[in-house]
């Protein structure tokens, strides 16, 4: 039996920073990689992903940055694919999908649009949302089956989508309590100290905000709470969490962009992500795969995430007090936090990249049978 030929395949992100979209689309193509396809990452110029693309040694197409509605590179897109056709084109974000579609109709290529914002338009605009993925993709990847649902509300075919979870790497073994210990350390963490982490964009939905207002709730009731704040984005020059941070002194911290992430999720006795819009979650299911419990908002795909009563705790969205509450009861009962803490791990199982690279294949297998 003869193995299937390898495809070739573009990825298109025209994002300038590296976030979870981007990091994804580097997972799927190193594991894509490994199977042996050809590829090509279609990318804004001096973004952080042509630099990460480049350092990984993937072939790089560079659209100019300074290009009002990317008209200009649609048409170097368009010739490159003319002169070296691909098989499938796949879009990780929204600007990347609309110039897959100007770039390449009429050409023989399928095309594939990833959808990870849990964002949709007002009931009015809703039909755009459909013309857009519709009549422009041949499949639209859902990494949950909350974004699923909201692409049926907006007119999408069921039949083209398809959820596909995001995924993690996952660490072949829970960090040791000497490993737990030196991260706590290096983190300038004592014994006694109830450590706490959140990871993600410093952004308005990931609900920064929130963490900061529950930890100025948690004051009196539990002292030894400290809270470490991993990422960097917009809202870390908003005045008003400048005053928070303040407020708090030395019981929060902000930690920047994570490069160990074995470290950061090491040193940690609770994950919280008090998000006020997710469409996945998938800095929740990398603390998991580390053995920790999770506190998240009950909002987008988070509850397909965490499983409450058994791996953590689910919230109404911006409730500071509500995130205090299950910070409160997570610190009362060690032993039911390390339980918690190995379903998650068991659970996070379930999303590893290799698992998302093999759906992602399977996917663009069937569209070029069809």
């Amino acid at each position: 039996m003869t193995s299937p030929r390898p495809l070739k395949i573009a990825h298109i992100d025209l994002g300038e920073s590296l976030r979870g979209g981007q990091r994804q689309l580097l997972n799927l193509a190193r594991g894509l990689r490994e199977r042996g396809y050809c590829q090509i990452v279609v990318c804004r110029e001096e973004s952080e992903l042509e630099a990460c693309a480049r350092k990984e040694e993937f072939p790089r197409f560079s659209l100019p940055g300074h290009d009002i509605f990317h008209m200009y590179g649609v048409l170097l897109l368009r010739h490159m694919l003319r002169a070296a056709p691909c098989d499938v084109l796949h879009a990780h974000d929204g600007h990347g999908q609309t110039v897959s579609w100007m770039a390449s109709a009429g050409l023989p290529v399928r095309r594939v649009a990833s959808r990870r914002v849990a964002f949709l338009p007002s009931e009015g605009q809703r039909w755009t949302y459909s013309l857009k993925y519709a009549h422009t993709s041949d499949a639209v990847i859902a990494v949950s089956d909350f974004i699923r649902q909201g692409a049926i509300r907006c007119g999408l075919p069921d039949s083209m989508i398809e959820v596909i979870p995001d995924g993690i790497e996952f660490p072949a073994e829970s960090p040791s309590n000497e490993t737990r210990a030196k991260a706590r350390a290096g983190w300038g963490a004592t014994r006694s100290e109830f450590l706490i982490g959140h990871l993600g964009a410093f952004t308005h939905e990931k609900g920064q905000d929130v963490a900061l207002q529950a930890l100025q709730i948690l004051k009196q009731s539990l002292p030894q709470a400290r809270l470490l704040l991993a990422g960097d984005g917009p809202a870390l020059s908003n005045p008003g969490m400048a005053r928070r941070y303040a407020a708090l002194g030395e019981r929060v911290r902000l930690c920047g962009t994570i490069h160990d992430l074995r470290e950061f999720f090491s040193a940690l006795d609770l994950f919280i992500m008090p998000s006020k819009s997710e469409g996945l979650g998938s800095s929740a299911l990398m603390a998991m795969s580390y053995g920790l419990p999770v506190v998240a908002s009950r909002v987008g795909g988070l509850p397909e995430v965490v499983e409450e009563g058994r791996t953590g705790w689910l919230i109404e969205p911006g409730s500071p007090g509500a995130l205090a509450e299950a910070i409160i009861a997570a610190a009362a009962d060690r032993a039911r936090l390390q339980q918690w803490g190995l379903n998650g791990r068991e659970r996070a199982r379930r999303f590893t990249v290799d698992i998302m690279v093999q759906r992602t294949e399977a996917l663009y297998r069937r569209l070029l049978a069809g």
